[in-house]
């Protein structure tokens, strides 16, 4: 049985713990771009009404999405970050830390308190907590791939080893395009006709969210 001169564990070991790696880092990231994306689908939805009722509906959810932009900005500050402090204390416990702070920030955003209680500081903390959320997945992505790469023995298998963290980010996209849809059904009723001549109007970007989900049912 061949003990591994790095690690000090025989093949089977070793297998087993690649294993573990590649599992722990491609479910990370599926978990991490589930919730990076999911701010996608709300904020047509929920923030531009919440967070910029006083703008026009369009320029309400471009200026939601502005925020949303901030969470990439962040991503290379949470990729150095992490991964400096991955050299030193260990891949797994950074990758346990960006989970629990990408984790926290999204259910933070549940409690920002909206333009009617606090103004445009509502505005304020949710672009922090979308800088924060940005930093995780910037640090969970990077940690998750370094996690399966240095665990591969030879260069052989690498790249493909590798590969699987990737795969993760199109799997928590495919889970946030399918699963908020009864969330968006639940949200926005269905427009009630009314007494009056309609009038002709541009939809809004919530009312063909709307139209989209309804053709799924």
């Amino acid at each position: 049985m061949a003990i591994s001169t790095t690690t000090g564990l025989s093949d089977a070991q070793h297998r087993v713990q690649l294993r573990r790696a590649v599992v722990a880092s491609t479910v990370g990231t599926i978990i991490e771009a589930y919730d990076f994306l999911l701010y996608v689908q709300v904020a047509p939805l929920v923030f531009a009404k919440l967070y910029f009722p006083s703008s026009d509906p369009l320029v309400g959810t471009l200026q939601a999405f502005g925020i949303y932009a901030v969470g990439f900005v962040s991503r290379p500050i949470g990729a150095a970050l992490f991964g400096h402090y991955g050299d030193r204390i260990g891949r797994k416990v950074t990758l346990i830390a960006t989970l629990l702070l990408t984790g926290l920030s999204t259910f933070a955003v549940g409690f920002v308190p909206s333009y009617a209680s606090i103004g445009i500081w509502g505005a304020v903390i949710l672009t922090v907590v979308r800088f924060i959320q940005g930093v995780g997945i910037g640090g969970e992505w990077g940690g998750a791939t370094l996690i399966a790469m240095e665990w591969a023995k030879t260069n052989a298998h690498r790249g493909f080893i590798t590969s699987w963290p990737q795969w993760g980010g199109p799997a928590g996209l495919f889970l946030f395009r399918t699963g908020p849809c009864p969330l968006r059904r639940s949200y926005l009723p269905p427009m009630q006709p009314s007494a009056k001549a309609p009038q002709q109007s541009s939809p809004s970007p919530g009312d063909r969210e709307f139209e989209s989900c309804s053709l799924q049912r």
